[in-house]
């Protein structure tokens, strides 16, 4: 990881400016209780939600980034020697990115609607898991923990949507 975070911090507050303005924009969205709507449809709620996680993520992730930047300010004091420059991105950081960008197009428009919804997600999770966080001293760790993941992921994500949300996953 890089010892520098200004990213972070500035990533964070970006997330949470847009969180907060999600949040505030789907609680002024009509509720439709005067046409009979279940409030668990309203149209408001799943962005709700949505801004509701990113806000906490940003939050958590500003937090972090202030304790580095405080942290890194220490030892900086107490160090009388002049530290090396820190790098500012590692080399490999534009591959992940791509990487990343792929399993998310492969996922959105390879699997979604030729495999059931489950099965998707699952396999998405699971490639992206073994893709970022493989570890070649300890495959099977890495496969078994990727596999909970996936399967985890799926049955929560399938069940927040169809029972929930009340929507119909393809």
């Amino acid at each position: 990881m890089p010892a520098d975070r200004r990213g972070d911090l500035w990533f964070s507050l970006l997330l949470t400016a847009l969180a907060l303005a999600v949040v505030i924009e789907s609680w002024r969205m009509p509720r439709l209780e005067n046409l009979g709507v279940h409030p668990m449809s309203a149209p408001g709620l799943t962005p709700g939600v949505i801004g509701l996680v990113l806000l906490l993520l940003g939050l958590l992730l500003l937090v972090r980034s202030l304790r580095e930047r405080r942290a890194a300010a220490a030892r900086a004091a107490a160090s009388a020697a002049p530290a090396a420059p820190a790098a500012t991105a590692a080399s490999g950081d534009g591959a992940r990115a791509l990487l990343a960008t792929v399993l998310c197009l492969v996922y959105a428009l390879g699997l979604l609607g030729r495999l059931p919804f489950f099965w998707a997600t699952g396999l998405f999770v699971f490639a992206f898991v073994v893709a970022f966080a493989f570890e070649r001293a300890r495959p099977w760790r890495t496969l078994g923990g990727a596999a909970a993941m996936a399967l985890f992921s799926a049955v929560s994500v399938t069940l927040l949507f169809e029972r929930l949300f009340l929507v119909q996953l393809p």
